[in-house]
């Protein structure tokens, strides 16, 4: 019995598409949490961290954390994933700048920040995912000790999301630290139930 034939792969401009449009998505929603003083986990969490301490731009913070991550990137997912996710995370680090000067919000409840915030997150990153990329960061060592140790990225990465959302409750308003976790549920739900081995047959 002969084995099933491999999808065809993604052509380089449905991966294009797939980085500028899933970065833009993420881009969206960090928009939306700043202009909300929310946070969220992973590297763009600490990114957002020293914009509101330091008042750092957080599109460039957001890039220069991303850099030593790379090399994991390299080591453990390969040239090609560490190429689009260095792509989608200049991108990222662009378009957060660039679309305040496209967009004024004179009202933005902070429940529907944080909830659409996390869903305009899992949509874009899943749209980066499934063309064999990333927003790098912390999610980089996760699959890199998943690989090495065993451990479990979901886990790893999900301890490290609680850490930097704990650490909100410092810096910000409880309250707006209680909604950035609600957002951060909204993005891994979105995750939880769209990525499924076996559900994509794209590469």
């Amino acid at each position: 019995m002969s084995s099933p034939a491999l999808p065809p792969r993604h052509s380089l401009l449905e991966d294009a598409q797939a980085l500028l449009v899933g970065a833009l998505v993420v881009a969206l929603s960090v928009v939306f949490l700043k202009h909300a003083g929310l946070l969220t986990g992973g590297t763009a969490g600490i990114a957002l961290l020293i914009h509101y301490g330091a008042g750092h731009a957080f599109g460039l913070v957001y890039f220069l954390i991303s850099v030593p991550f790379y090399a994991f990137s390299l080591y453990a997912m390969g040239r090609e994933f560490t190429l689009k996710t260095f792509c989608a995370v200049g991108l990222l680090s662009l378009y957060t700048e660039w679309l305040p000067h496209l967009i004024v919000i004179d009202r933005l409840d902070p429940v529907f920040a944080a909830v659409m915030g996390g869903l305009l997150a899992g949509a874009g990153m899943l749209m980066l995912i499934r063309h064999n990329a990333s927003l790098g960061g912390l999610g980089i060592v996760a699959l890199l000790l998943q690989r090495k140790k065993g451990w479990r990225a979901g886990k790893l990465q999900m301890a490290a999301d609680a850490l930097i959302l704990a650490v909100a409750f410092i810096y910000i308003d409880p309250v707006l630290a209680l909604l950035s976790i609600l957002g951060a549920f909204a993005f891994n739900l979105v995750i939880a139930i769209n990525h499924r081995p076996g559900r994509y047959f794209g590469m």
